[in-house]
């Protein structure tokens, strides 16, 4: 392979691994042995004017089975994002033609690995720090400062062909704050702890005042206590948070319970809003339809099952993102996730159907039509808020500069309030709610409904 295309596709990965994984923000230490990877990327961080990169090595070794290694195409290097392009761009020009390619491909294809190793590049986009020729017995501890504001990954490059290397290594990346402290938190995440404590005040009171409501009325079911625990899962959600990122901050590493805590608290907030989703946020009859069944025991499991995978890929750290199963995972979840989505609204569309058609033939056409009102905002909500959180918030988190990665955060987190805010006031306790209808009058409803799913 020729020498630009060796800097080229490592260039290209970096991209990749940007987009694919969200900015960690710990420190890092992770074991290798016989790794053959030609790089391994370890960390992004959002620098302000004062940060420092800390790398401590430990136990590092290279065996080849060809010929000795030169210790000076192995080693670590930074390369920023707003730098990232210029670096393929220039890759590119320098790079051969397709026909040269294919021809030093057929040839040699390791002939100029070494030789087009990113460690030697003369780009100024690329910023070598030490190379295993620098090392001392397998062992290396020293910090690198960073004085330009960007968001840098950290990579390890192996640019000596068939070599295996076996090393320890801990990684920590930090702003230095003016009186000499460390904050562990990139600069684009730098807010998100008090964005998670003001919306654990808002939930608070929020279910306070729910609490009161319920506790109050005469009129409140099973459904308004269901609905108190979302408000309390989504509290605890942002407790943890809000504790787990402070932890961060001064410490570089998560808290345990409050990272366990946060997985498990994102975890009941989204299987309880999608139950309740699933239902039409209400009991339209006594008991749920078959169809209506199947479709909640497909998804809850589901949104379990990736909740679950998320944060095993979350932990598992953005190194082993290159070796493929992560990003597959990625790609996975995601697609999981929006077929949740889209499933949990049958029962939705079911209920609408059924409804419209009544209004028109029951005799019931101004109790049904007003019934029908509240279900078409119901739907229009539940509709817009899967819209907002799956595909613009994953926007603006894509296309967002590091410095405002905290802007998706914030923007769904508004959304949930203002989707709840709407369908608490919504379906809050009455004695004569248009949706809670679990009266006489709706047995003929439910009748047609199962006659329904015979015909199907």
């Amino acid at each position: 392979m020729s020498a630009p295309v060796g800097r080229l596709l490592l260039l290209v990965s970096a991209v990749a691994v940007g987009l694919a994984l969200p900015v960690a923000a710990e420190i890092k230490k992770e074991s290798f042995r016989e790794d053959p990877r030609s790089s391994i990327m370890f960390e992004k961080f959002g620098f302000s004017r004062s940060g420092e990169v800390r790398i401590i090595i430990s136990g590092a070794s290279v065996s080849s089975p060809v010929a000795r290694a030169d210790l000076k195409q192995l080693g670590f290097f930074l390369v920023s994002d707003e730098s990232l392009l210029d670096a393929i761009d220039e890759a590119r020009e320098e790079g051969p033609t397709p026909e040269k390619l294919v021809a030093a491909s057929d040839d040699d294809p390791d002939d100029g690995a070494a030789a087009g190793c990113v460690l030697d590049s003369p780009s100024p986009y690329v910023r070598k720090l030490f190379t295993f020729k620098n090392m001392k017995g397998g062992h290396y501890n020293r910090s690198f400062p960073v004085t330009r504001p960007d968001e840098y990954a950290l990579f390890f490059a192996n640019c000596a062909p068939g070599s295996l290397v076996s090393m320890t290594v801990r990684t920590e990346m930090y702003n230095v704050g003016a009186d000499g402290s460390k904050d562990y938190l990139p600069v684009g995440q730098a807010p998100l702890p008090a964005i998670h404590g003001v919306f654990a005040l808002c939930y608070a009171a929020f279910l306070a005042a729910w609490g009161y409501l319920t506790l109050s009325s005469v009129s409140a079911q099973q459904i308004h206590h269901l609905m108190s625990g979302l408000l309390a899962a989504r509290l605890l959600y942002c407790v943890s948070a809000a504790e787990d990122q402070h932890h961060v901050r001064a410490t570089g590493t998560p808290h345990g319970w409050d990272h366990v805590a946060l997985y498990l608290f994102q975890l009941v907030k989204g299987v309880v809003l999608f139950a309740l989703v699933g239902t039409g946020w209400c009991f339209l009859k006594p008991v749920l339809q078959g169809r209506e069944k199947k479709v909640l025991v497909a998804v809850i499991p589901l949104q379990v099952a990736a909740n679950v995978a998320a944060a095993v890929v979350g932990e598992a750290g953005p190194s082993l993102l290159l070796q493929g199963w992560a990003t597959w995972w990625n790609r996975t979840l995601l697609l999981v996730d929006v077929a949740c989505c889209c499933a949990v609204l049958f029962p939705v569309v079911w209920s609408h159907s059924h409804r419209e058609t009544s209004s028109k033939t029951d005799g019931k056409a101004a109790r049904n039509l007003s019934r029908l009102t509240l279900f078409q905002r119901f739907y229009a909500a539940v509709i817009g808020y899967l819209y907002f959180t799956r595909v613009v918030v994953y926007a603006l988190r894509t296309a967002a500069s590091y410095r405002y990665r905290w802007a998706s955060v914030l923007a769904e987190e508004t959304a949930a309030l203002a989707f709840y805010l709407f369908m608490f006031h919504t379906f809050r306790p009455a004695e004569k709610s248009h949706y809670f209808c679990l009266h006489d009058d709706d047995d003929d409803d439910e009748m047609v409904l199962r006659e329904e799913e015979l015909e199907l």
